[in-house]
C-alpha cells in the first residue's frame, strides 16, 4: 500500500515523502534547481530523517531527486548571496550534521540516482548504506574547477572508494559515467534507467523482509567499527552479537531455520 505522507505531500514542499510496504520514499523536490541543496533543502531532508529514525512502521529509506537530476551539489547562488564566514560555517555545519544523520538513522538508507549527482550530491550517494543508478546517470566532485575544493565531499567520498580513486576525482574534477562509479565502488550497481526504479523497490522490499532490530543493530556496528583498529573492532562486534543474540527475533530467525519455515518477526 503507498501513501503520501501528510506534512510532505503538496508539490511545492521541499522533500516530498511516500511510504508503501514499510518503505519510506524522500524525494528532494527542487527539480528547476537540479535539487541544489539550498539551506531550506537541507532542512526539510533533516527533519524527515529525524522523524524516521524512531518511526517502527519503516524499515528502509530511498532517497531520490525529482525532475532531471539527483542533486547537482550546494546552491551556489544563496552561498554568493550571503557571503560572510558565519554564513559559510553554518551551511557547512549544516551539511555535515546531514550526512551524519544519514549515517546514524536506524533504517538503511538508499540513494537512487538519476541524471548527475555532483559535489554535495556526490556526497550524498557516498554517503548512503547502498546506492543504485541508471546507466545514463554521471558523478563528479568538480569543486576544484571553480576554485573551491571538494573537501566535505571529500570526507564520505574517501569511505567509499579507494584513496588513488578519490583524488583523482576530487582532483581532476571530471564527470565519470555510471559504469565507472560501480568499478570503484561509489554505487553498487547501474541498470538501464527504465529498470531502476524496479531495481530499488526489489532491493528495499528484501531488506524490509528481515528483522528491523537486527538491521538496525547491523548498521550502526558497522558505522561504529569502521573506524576502529582491528582489535578494538572485534572486541566491539563481540559484544554487539552477543547483544544481538539475547534478542528474541535472533531466537526465532534461528529456531526457524532449524525447523525449517519462514521466521515471524517482532523487532525486538
Amino acid at each position: 500500500m503507498s501513501t503520501a505522507h501528510p506534512a510532505t505531500s503538496s508539490s511545492d514542499a521541499l522533500v516530498l515523502r511516500e511510504d508503501r510496504d514499510g518503505v519510506a520514499k524522500l524525494t528532494l523536490n527542487r527539480p528547476q534547481a537540479r535539487n541544489a541543496l539550498s539551506v531550506g533543502l537541507m532542512a526539510a531532508l533533516q527533519d524527515q530523517l529525524d522523524a524516521l529514525h524512531n518511526d517502527p512502521s519503516v524499515r528502509v529509506i530511498v532517497l531520490a531527486g525529482a525532475g532531471p537530476a539527483f542533486c547537482a551539489g550546494h546552491d551556489l547562488k544563496e552561498m554568493r548571496a550571503s557571503p560572510t564566514r558565519e554564513a559559510y560555517e553554518a551551511l557547512f555545519v549544516q551539511c555535515s550534521r546531514l550526512m551524519l544523520a544519514i549515517n546514524r538513522v536506524r533504517q538503511p538508507v538508499i540513494a537512487k540516482v538519476h541524471g548527475i549527482a555532483t559535489a554535495a550530491g556526490c556526497q550524498l550517494v557516498a554517503t548512503c548504506d547502498l546506492a543504485y543508478c541508471a546507466d545514463t546517470a554521471r558523478f563528479a566532485t568538480p569543486g576544484v574547477n571553480i576554485g573551491l575544493f571538494c573537501s566535505t565531499p571529500m570526507v564520505a567520498l574517501s569511505r567509499a572508494v579507494g584513496r588513488k580513486a578519490a583524488m583523482e576525482m576530487l582532483l581532476l574534477g571530471d564527470l565519470i559515467d555510471a559504469a565507472e562509479a560501480v568499478r570503484i565502488g561509489l554505487v553498487n550497481g547501474s541498470v538501464p534507467a527504465g529498470e531502476l526504479d524496479s531495481k530499488v523497490q526489489a532491493v528495499a522490499a528484501k531488506i524490509a523482509s528481515k528483522s528491523s532490530l537486527t538491521v538496525a543493530t547491523g548498521k550502526e556496528a558497522f558505522h561504529r567499527q569502521i573506524d576502529l583498529d582491528v582489535e578494538q573492532a572485534y572486541a566491539y562486534a563481540a559484544r554487539v552479537m552477543t547483544e544481538n543474540m539475547m534478542a528474541r527475533d535472533a531466537a526465532e530467525g534461528i529456531d526457524a531455520f532449524i525447523e525449517k519455515r519462514a521466521p515471524v518477526w517482532c523487532g525486538q
